[in-house]
């Protein structure tokens, strides 16, 4: 009588594919665990003017980073303005097109070879009043674009004085010319008028004596 066969036979075959899949699995999580970002760190808003600002962020030393993206909004509204930019290494981003006594929600997130980090924590800000931006100005205090306009208004004056001084040169040269003419015709006008008024003057006679008509 035949003894029956046993089970175990059947196990063998079985383990080959089970440890393939494990390996898979242990190897596809290394995997993603080296290509996974961690979020942005410390997003802060420096620069805030009334259309504008600027977002700084940091990044874990090490993470494979080739470039970030941005999510901006504004509190209460659900239009997103999305800015994204690769193959850089820096680590502020400018916004722009901003309105003023406005609240904005900022997200950012880093960018490598295998993906996107998960995004940063939101950062809340408000855009100041341009009133309030003017106010907070010191006396002393110029802006860049202040320094400009006024170095055109400078220009400016400087060229229409340039203008009158060379204006009033040309005057005055010919005011000595006109003089110099004038003066170096006197003697001839002296001379005619000596000539002039010694032909109308009244002939004496030789005797002294006034020559009379005969009546």
């Amino acid at each position: 009588m035949e003894k029956p066969r046993s089970s175990a036979a059947a196990v063998p075959p079985l383990l080959p594919p089970l440890l393939l899949l494990l390996l898979g699995f242990l190897s596809a999580s290394s995997v993603n665990a080296d290509t996974l970002l961690s979020a942005p760190l410390n997003v802060t808003i420096r620069e805030l003017e009334v259309n504008s600002a600027v977002v700084t962020w940091e990044i874990l030393e090490g993470d494979p980073v080739i470039g970030f993206a941005i999510t901006q909004q504004k509190k209460d509204v659900r239009t997103l303005r999305f800015i994204q930019e690769v193959n850089t290494t820096t680590r502020s981003c400018a916004l722009w097109d901003l309105d003023e006594d406005t609240e904005y929600i900022v997200h950012v997130q880093s960018i490598s070879m295998g993906g996107s980090s998960p995004p940063s924590q939101p950062v809340l800000f408000r855009t100041p009043k341009e009133s309030e931006k003017m106010a907070s100005k010191s006396p002393d205090e110029v802006t860049m674009e202040e320094f400009g306009h006024a170095a055109q208004l400078r220009a400016g004056e400087l060229i229409i004085i340039v203008v009158v001084l060379v204006m009033w040169a040309g005057v005055i040269a010919l005011f000595c010319r006109q003089y110099d003419i004038i003066k170096d015709n006197e003697p001839n006008n002296n001379k005619d008028k000596a000539k002039n008024s010694s032909e109308c003057s009244t002939p004496e006679h030789p005797q002294g004596g006034l020559l009379r008509s005969n009546v």
